[in-house]
């Protein structure tokens, strides 16, 4: 039950609304005034009331409501990701122009398709441990959400799962880099592997090839 829905009033109106709304709805459904029929969802409205009345049950609520979208949104976000990884798997993107005549030029004997160039930046070596790793039973000991509500100040995915379901990745990384490192090796965390890349970065758990000889070679500069 979502008590602001049962009231009928936005979850950021003030004590005052809320008590008019309620007041409202007890007068149009109460038994004597709506017959048996209105029985149940009197009823109804008196636990939205007692929820929302006491300050610290409306913050239980607010917290429950607001881990409850995030991990819809995560969910979502790691929907989406799958089923695009899965179309570029079974289908190429559609080529360039200046594609579609190198493909043409190399199907005449002109030579093999250069190989694709990528980011010197980007880590090799990803582990591919984990194999049968089941999400559902992840740090189970510990319960779904065990971390507690998110500390505030979202950034990037929201994760569905685990001790840190409701949190941002951003989030979690401030707090917990370990665990992201962690996220990092097992194939679920696959769909967040460039925000985890960016996030390791930044705390300098990863580094590239390239940037670590650059700072060898200014060891000796003089």
């Amino acid at each position: 039950m979502d008590p602001y829905k049962v009231l009928q009033v936005d979850p950021e109106a003030e004590d005052e609304v809320i008590q008019a709304a309620y007041r409202r709805l007890a007068q149009k459904y109460h038994p004597d005034v709506a017959g048996p029929d209105g029985s149940a969802r009197m009823a109804a409205i008196n636990a939205a009331w007692e929820l929302l009345r006491d300050p610290k049950r409306r913050a239980g609520v607010d917290r429950e409501r607001r881990i409850a979208r995030h991990a819809a949104e995560g969910a979502h976000q790691a929907q989406t990701a799958a089923g695009a990884r899965s179309a570029g798997s079974s289908t190429p993107p559609p080529a360039s122009p200046s594609a579609a005549r190198g493909g043409a030029a190399a199907s005449a004997g002109a030579g093999p398709r250069p190989a694709e160039t990528v980011s010197s930046d980007w880590s090799s070596g990803r582990s591919t441990a984990g194999g049968g790793y089941d999400p559902s039973r992840m740090r189970a000991p510990e319960g779904l959400g065990a971390a507690g509500p998110p500390p505030g100040d979202a950034s990037g995915t929201v994760l569905s799962f685990g001790r840190y379901a409701g949190w941002s990745l951003g989030e979690i990384a401030r707090r917990d880099v370990d665990y992201v490192e962690w996220l990092d090796r097992m194939p679920i965390g696959r769909p967040y592997r460039d925000e985890i890349d960016v996030l390791l970065r930044k705390a300098g758990r990863r580094r590239s090839a390239a940037t670590e000889a650059q700072d060898r070679r200014g060891l000796f500069r003089r």
